[in-house]
């Protein structure tokens, strides 16, 4: 295979696997979508951060992640607390129920994983791992706009 039929490939294999997920996301949890997930996740490996942090981190416009914020607020997952050292900041934190729907969707998740993994062997396993840890140590791209 010549390296731009691979690189087609790859895009290829990539949209499905971003679409898969993003159909397995409402199934394992109905009113958590994949965008959601991801930012609570982050939420909780940070123990909290502004709004603007998450748009930063994941290059995403701050329309995109108010409104995934507010969602979130409403449904009980997160909540808003002023920084002690900046009383003008609110940053977001997990609440309990966030906690859990994030642990049962996370360990929904890994299961699905084991799952289709399973008949793979311990090479492939490691050298996809590493191939992923590389692809998406590339530099972020540009904020999306809505």
């Amino acid at each position: 295979m010549e390296a731009a039929d691979a690189v087609e490939t790859i895009q290829r294999e990539m949209t499905a696997f971003a679409r898969r997920a993003r159909a397995s996301a409402g199934r394992l949890h109905p009113e958590l979508s994949l965008v959601s997930y991801t930012l609570l996740g982050h939420l909780e490996e940070s123990d909290g951060c502004r709004a603007t942090d998450l748009a930063a981190h994941y290059a995403l416009d701050k329309s995109t992640v108010s409104r995934q914020v507010v969602a979130l607020e409403r449904a009980g997952l997160i909540a808003r607390r002023q920084d002690p050292d900046d009383h003008r900041v609110q940053v977001l934190h997990l609440t309990d129920a966030g906690r859990r729907i994030l642990a049962q969707v996370t360990e929904s998740r890994r299961t699905a994983f084991h799952e289709r993994l399973a008949a793979w062997p311990a090479g492939d396993l490691e050298r996809f791992a590493r191939y992923l840890v590389r692809y998406n140590a590339w530099p972020d791209p540009a904020p999306e706009t809505d």
